[in-house]
């Protein structure tokens, strides 16, 4: 069995202190974090719409392919840093120069990722120094890829006119970009301001420009794009060592990518003031499920895009008031069950089960990363302190959630 450790937490978390586009003017930090979370909701979107009409063990089988290699990407990335992507390019069209490169990666990376087990260990192997070329799971991602980095671009591209590199990097965008305008939803994606589909996916990365924690200085600032994208990896390691089914497994990752998504709507809203009175908690959950009907749901419906809005409708736990809630789909209705159920009776895809202690627990975990980390680096302040120790000692309590052995974890960063 799997298991998680510090070490995995913290690579995982990296991607929040490592800047991109370091080398060009920036209206504003652009962190690996934040690319990586928008790429996975690209990815997801086009995965709804090319999987239509699939046979339920294909689709779940292209989504696994999805998930885990967007995961394989990231800590490819955590690994090689600053290499800029023009360098890398020139790397990956010599496979001699690819494959010596991606072997120092996975010797970098082996110390911190064998406590996942062989099987994880080959996939990742396989995954880089085998790449291949052209199945639908690699062109979805590498499609997701450009599409994030180009709306990256886009947002520094009027401060750096005067350099030369901005029309030749444009260019460059837009003409790989073309070489996957088979998949459905690429150019849709691309064309933000007269598509619904493209104008909900650069709301999306609109959560980038939210900081977490904005009463409190920390270092580094995470936003709540990048917080979403760390939650969803949790989940995703953490589905692993549960034994967790594709689609529960899933379910669990693209849940918590969107976790967050009201927040576009209503910003951050710290847990004190939701909970300082139950009938303040019950307005802003209102408001929020009026604005995501108003901006994100009604405009999708609209226009042709019923699964995407259903499946979102299901990872945000619509049904069952709560994104936090676990659930299955029995006899054609889905209904929240308790986690024991769901280990016990629904761990099946037919059942397309989806986690909420689990997910709760991975919203708790990333945020004490932000604690412990801000700390580590210095920063001290009451924010920060209350919260390291009010998450650790809720668990040292209760150190088993979910099936998870929690307290054990959190011990490793005392």
């Amino acid at each position: 069995m799997p298991i998680i450790r510090k070490s995995l937490l913290q690579l995982i978390f990296s991607g929040s202190f490592m800047k991109r586009w370091n080398d060009k003017l920036r209206p504003m930090e652009l962190m690996e974090v934040d690319k990586q979370a928008h790429k996975m909701i690209a990815a997801w979107i086009l995965f709804v719409l090319n999987s239509d009409g699939m046979e339920p063990r294909e689709k779940y089988a292209l989504g696994d392919s999805i998930v885990e290699g967007g995961i394989f990407e990231y800590l490819f990335r955590m690994v090689i840093t600053d290499i800029k992507p023009p360098v890398f390019y020139r790397i990956k069209e010599n496979p001699e120069h690819y494959r010596k490169l991606s072997k120092w990666v996975l010797k970098q990376l082996r110390p911190r990722l064998m406590p996942l087990g062989k099987e994880f260990w080959d996939r990742l192997t396989e995954y880089h120094l085998n790449p291949g070329e052209g199945s639908p799971a690699r062109r979805i991602l590498e499609a997701a890829h450009l599409y994030a980095s180009y709306s990256e671009f886009k947002i520094l591209k009027l401060l750096n006119q005067p350099d030369e590199e901005v029309s030749g990097i444009e260019r460059s965008f837009i003409d790989r970009l073309d070489n996957y305008s088979d998949i459905s939803g690429v150019s849709q994606l691309l064309n933000s301001e007269s598509t619904p589909l493209g104008r909900f996916a650069d709301l999306c990365g609109r959560l980038r420009f939210q900081t977490r924690w904005s009463q409190t200085p920390r270092v580094p600032e995470t936003s709540v794009l990048g917080h979403v994208f760390i939650v969803a990896t949790f989940a995703w390691f953490f589905s692993l060592e549960k034994g967790a089914c594709p689609s529960r497994r899933q379910n669990n990752f693209f849940s918590g990518l969107f976790h967050d998504l009201p927040e576009l709507l209503t910003r951050d809203i710290i847990s004190p003031v939701k909970k300082s009175d139950p009938t303040i908690g019950e307005l802003i959950r209102e408001y929020e499920d009026e604005e995501m009907q108003r901006r994100i749901m009604i405009p999708l419906l609209k226009n042709g895009y019923e699964d995407i809005a259903a499946r979102l409708g299901y990872f945000l736990g619509f049904d069952t008031g709560s994104e936090f809630n676990a659930q299955a789909v029995v006899g054609g209705f889905v209904k929240k069950i308790s986690t024991e159920e769901l280990d016990s009776r629904y761990n099946d895809d037919c059942y397309d089960p989806k986690d909420g202690e689990l997910l709760k627990l991975c919203d708790h975990l990333a945020a004490f990363m932000e604690a412990y980390n801000a700390m580590r680096n210095g920063i001290t302040s009451a924010h920060l302190h209350q919260a390291y120790w009010r998450i650790s000692q809720s668990y040292m309590e209760n150190p088993v959630v979910a099936g998870i052995h929690v307290g054990p974890l959190l011990a490793d960063f005392d």
